[in-house]
């Protein structure tokens, strides 16, 4: 095995933790394989002979990577419609596969994502590689061109913000959250308001994205509003298939029609009610991320 060659063999062994990295800095499952891939190719010009710890390494530069990618998305997006949703980890309800155990450990779920997406990038770097990585200050201090001590700052102001928002876990019960989820389907499909309502949190908040149809995601609170949307939506999708998967370790579906994924929808299930539901509809998208759940790549 030649010098390259030993290099990427090493490399493979960081790229599920990189790819970790990536995903929560980016929120965006290609963005983050883009990152890894860019990663890998400064990595292989620049070789690693004289690196004693590969792994911080490598962590260091898809970070760099990373950052530089949401610094032009921010500027995009400032320019354009607005915020989508983040993409989730789909999975087949099941044991999954070890990448995706690696791509969730610590995540409590879209609720995080969408709260990062409202940082700056500075304070997302420095809160993800501080809070959830475990990297010192002094490391990170470079990375946004600050001092050690106002890269705490950066993750304080990060912190405060998950504060603000509603970052409970779910029910830790799969089966109790499906069936509560199949419990919403019921009611709406029979056009049952007060069913919704049961199952659903006072304080439940629906994000709804509909991709290029419409600028930016909508965001739906209380119950009433929730259990409306969702009547117009079981009107809409009455002969749709719903797929059971999990949407970033909790309990969603993919909705089907003639074969075809054209909506993801994930829930978060606090207390035995829905307190959050994360819909995308973008058949594209769907097909994207969910392609590895339904059993394939979908068209």
């Amino acid at each position: 095995m030649d010098e390259n060659q030993l290099l990427a063999a090493r490399f493979q062994e960081h790229r599920a933790h990189l790819r970790a990295v990536a995903y929560r800095m980016l929120g965006s499952l290609s963005e983050a394989d883009d990152a890894v891939q860019d990663t890998w190719l400064r990595v292989s010009r620049a070789g690693a002979d004289d690196v004693e710890n590969l792994r911080g390494w490598l962590k260091t530069i898809v970070a760099r990577v990373s950052l530089n990618m949401l610094r032009s998305r921010r500027t995009r997006r400032e320019e354009s419609f607005g915020v989508r949703l983040p993409d989730p980890v789909v999975t087949a309800e099941g044991e999954g596969q070890p990448e995706e155990h690696v791509l969730l450990a610590d995540s409590i779920g879209m609720a995080l994502l969408v709260v990062l997406d409202t940082l700056t990038p500075a304070e997302r770097l420095a809160f993800v590689l501080h809070d959830v990585f475990e990297l010192p200050f002094e490391e990170i201090a470079p990375m946004v061109d600050r001092t050690p001590v106002a890269a705490r700052q950066l993750a304080s102001r990060a912190r405060r913000r998950m504060r603000g928002a509603d970052l409970r876990p779910p029910d830790p019960d799969l089966a109790r959250q499906r069936a509560v989820v199949n419990a919403f389907f019921r009611a709406s499909r029979a056009g049952d308001f007060d069913a919704l309502l049961a199952v659903l949190d006072p304080d439940v908040v629906l994000h709804a994205d509909a991709g290029a149809r419409r600028p930016g995601s909508m965001v739906f609170r209380g119950a009433a509003a929730v259990a409306g949307q969702a009547l117009i939506g079981g009107r809409l999708r009455g002969t749709a298939e719903l797929v059971s998967v999990l949407v970033n370790g909790m309990a969603g579906v993919v909705v089907v029609i003639r074969g075809r994924p054209v909506a993801l929808m994930g829930f978060k299930v606090v207390g035995g009610r829905i307190v959050e539901i994360d819909a995308i509809d973008d058949a594209r998208r769907v097909s994207r991320i969910a392609a590895a759940a339904l059993g394939g790549e979908q068209r």
